[in-house]
């Protein structure tokens, strides 16, 4: 087995020892955090004590986009999404956003979840919270099994699709998306949600909030627990979650300090069905399996992914003039945890447990950890006149982890002690840039949007190919467009974006691969109308060496990637809100797509012009709202998505079909006089009409593997709000 790269899914899993120095880093930061606070208190307080303007924006403000800046983009507010958060993963509530094809692991969206947009992986959707790089720093993937429930504290999100602005964290490749936690409460409150459903699935939340004490500061919190068998065999999830914000509010001060994270143990549900047995059972799960001595099938009952991430974020922002704001922060995050297996027939040397010339086979129990500590800063300064928004900001950020994998039961203990590492190797990441934006109001009808960023990146890493890493990247990304406003209801844009991203470290483990460059195009027009909101962009995404998924997984079960010389994504977004009346509301959205690799190599055999993997040409989705009365709301959610191949030369057997699937949702708010300010009751059949469909997949040579997703199933939930 090479142990250069283990997994989280389907094995990314680094590791490191822990030192007493990190032990003590998450207490210190604490420390900072409360005397941050307490000191602009003593700064603040001849200031008036009047919170005049939210100013929670402003910790995003330097990376989201407004109608004014040619990029296309989706906002969600929490309020839109609140009756359906009863259980299922921040990509599940996306689900219904253009360009966007989710797929969850164990079928129900519970546990390890997806997202891709434009056919573009998670790996490559930039994601931030409050500013905050989120994507894993070696591997770029995005686990939000790592924060369940973080929907219930997330205010808004905005999802920009193609490269996007500048922002933080490794270049946005198909898409970026930025998160805002909740806005601070001027006044006390509280909230207790229980949720039940399909597959056993069980979700707890408590709430609070102080509101504004003394007119400055606010402390807020939430516990969630969520709990699920899952839809597949086996595929458990037990996940907990906690957020923690301090907030100081002065006229012209915003003063935030974070503490949020959560734990996941989920039974591994990553190694798909095969063609052949998803045609009689759709829901096995092969993760596990092995024969006993008596030569009985039987599953290894601890087969699971074990992880814990801790967050600590303290933001500043102060308001200077009516024309500048700043913005800095400091953040920290561990992350730390194993994944164990069971190995029937390993090779004891693989494991350190035999030198190679008395190599024997054994089954064994093995566990591949990783710890990593993620760390720096970000900063932002804002100018904004009438007709100039201008803002200078950047981030430094180191990541450091440890890869490390522990045999703890083999039938053969052979050579090896209780604690003895198999392997051990490591990643060192830095990651450093600062860019420049500007929105300027030419005339009256025509704005100049630029924005250029600078990136130096820094990666060393050992085990790969037993070779060393240590590699330097310097990027330039400019971006450019302009906005023209026809009259008042009707803007035309484009835009023009170059980007450029480094090889993850599974890529480096696959070979010898070249960065990624993409130069972006979009074209859009913008309708805004008192009942309707349109929005229509075309856009051509030109890349120069992609690293496209192959469809294929290495030994340890990591999707490979290879560069692709020439590929394009050209396609056409139109998206709407449709005011039907005062009671009906409807927001379709559909994107078509032409997404090729052109002379594509594979092996040394050109096949000519070909589909890219995981990229359907057809995506449509709608929210039809009906909402009679104030307290009750029902809503039909509908997605399509197209044929799609599982790997890059278009075999009939890597084809995944179309499917189209159907929604419920309802909600009914009762306002007790006493008590309770309201109660609200929902509930979601999810595929309501039954289709057995499949989301996502992989190949095995030539053979495909599939992740099936559950039929019909529900979930109910009750809201109490103090």
């Amino acid at each position: 087995m090479n142990s250069f790269n283990v997994s989280r899914k389907s094995a990314k899993f680094k590791t490191r020892e822990i030192s007493n120095t990190l032990k003590k880093k998450s207490l210190y930061l604490l420390f900072i955090f409360s005397i941050s606070l307490l000191s602009i208190k003593s700064y603040s307080q001849n200031k008036d004590s009047t919170a005049v303007e939210q100013l929670d924006e402003v910790l995003v403000s330097a990376i989201r986009v407004t109608k004014k800046t040619p990029v296309s983009f989706s906002n969600i507010y929490k309020e839109e999404i609140k009756f359906r958060n009863l259980g299922q993963d921040i990509p599940i509530l996306m689900n219904f956003l253009p360009s966007v094809v989710t797929t969850s692991d164990a079928g129900n969206g519970v546990g390890y979840t997806g997202i891709r947009v434009r056919g573009s992986d998670a790996t490559r959707v930039n994601v931030t919270i409050n500013g905050i790089p989120y994507n894993d720093a070696e591997g770029s993937g995005t686990y939000f099994v790592d924060l369940p429930d973080f929907a219930s504290s997330v205010e808004s999100l905005q999802l920009q699709r193609g490269v996007g602005t500048s922002t933080n964290g490794a270049g946005a490749f198909g898409a970026s998306l930025n998160m805002l936690t909740d806005a601070y409460a001027k006044n006390s409150n509280g909230e207790i949600s229980n949720s039940y459903g399909s597959f056993n699935t069980k979700k707890s939340t408590v709430k609070f909030s102080t509101g504004l004490l003394n007119n400055h500061f606010e402390l807020a919190g939430r516990l969630s627990k969520i709990a699920s068998d899952g839809y597949v065999q086996r595929g458990a999830s037990n996940l907990k979650s906690y957020f923690l914000q301090g907030t100081y509010v002065g006229k012209t001060t915003l003063i935030k300090a974070l503490v949020f994270g959560g734990t996941e143990k989920t039974y591994q549900s990553w190694y798909g069905i095969d063609g052949e047995t998803i045609n009689n059972d759709r829901t096995y799960n092969s993760a596990g399996m092995f024969v006993d001595v008596f030569g009985n099938n039987r599953f290894y009952d601890n087969q699971t992914d074990n992880y814990q991430q801790d967050h600590y974020q303290l933001h500043w922002n102060e308001k200077i003039s009516s024309h500048w704001n700043t913005n800095v922060a400091l953040h920290y995050t561990k992350g730390k945890g194993y994944y164990e297996n069971f190995v029937a027939g390993g090779n004891s040397f693989d494991y350190g447990l035999s030198s190679f010339e008395t190599s024997y086979v054994t089954d064994l129990i093995n566990q591949k950890w990783l710890d990593n500590d993620f760390y720096g800063t970000t900063f932002s300064t804002n100018y904004k006149s009438k007709k100039t928004n201008f803002i200078i900001g950047g981030g430094i950020n180191e990541y450091k982890g440890l890869h490390y994998g522990k045999v703890i039961w083999a039938r053969n203990t052979g050579l090896s002690e209780i604690g003895d590492h198999y392997y051990d190797n490591y990643g060192d990441k830095f990651d450093a840039n600062i860019f420049a934006k500007i929105n300027y109001q030419i005339s009256k009808k025509l704005s100049l949007y630029a924005d250029l960023q600078y990136r130096n990146v820094n990666y060393k890493a050992n085990g790969v190919q037993a070779n060393l890493v240590n590699d330097t990247f310097n990027f330039l990304n400019p971006k450019a467009g302009l906005n023209y406003s026809i009259n008042q209801n009707n803007d035309l844009y484009f835009s023009y974006a170059k980007a450029n991203r480094e090889p993850n470290r599974t890529d480096y483990e696959s070979g010898n691969p070249k960065p990624e460059k993409l130069d972006d195009y979009e074209l859009g027009w913008r309708l805004v109308t008192q009942k309707v909101k349109l929005n229509t962009n075309v856009y051509l995404m030109n890349y120069k060496n992609q690293l496209i998924l192959t469809g294929n997984l290495d030994n340890v079960g990591n999707p490979i990637r290879s560069n692709s010389e020439k590929s394009y994504r050209l396609g056409l977004e139109i998206d709407a809100v449709i005011v039907v009346s005062k009671q009906i509301t409807v927001r379709p959205n559909i994107t078509i797509s032409q997404n090729k690799n052109l002379n594509l190599e594979v092996t040394g055999e050109n096949y000519g012009t070909k589909d890219i993997a995981y990229s359907p040409n057809y995506i449509a989705g709608n929210i039809l709202v009906y909402q009679p009365s104030r307290s009750l709301q029902l809503s039909l959610l509908s997605k399509f998505v197209g044929n799609q191949f599982l790997n890059n030369i278009e075999s009939e057997s890597a084809k995944l079909p179309d499917y189209f699937i159907n929604d419920f949702n309802l909600s009914y708010e009762i306002k007790p006089k006493t008590i309770f300010k309201s109660i609200v009751f929902s509930g979601i059949a999810n595929n309501f009409l039954n289709k057995k469909y499949i989301s996502n997949g992989y190949m095995y040579d030539i053979y495909p593997y599939y992740y099936p997703q559950a039929g019909t199933n529900f979930l109910i939930g009750m809201t109490l709000k103090l």
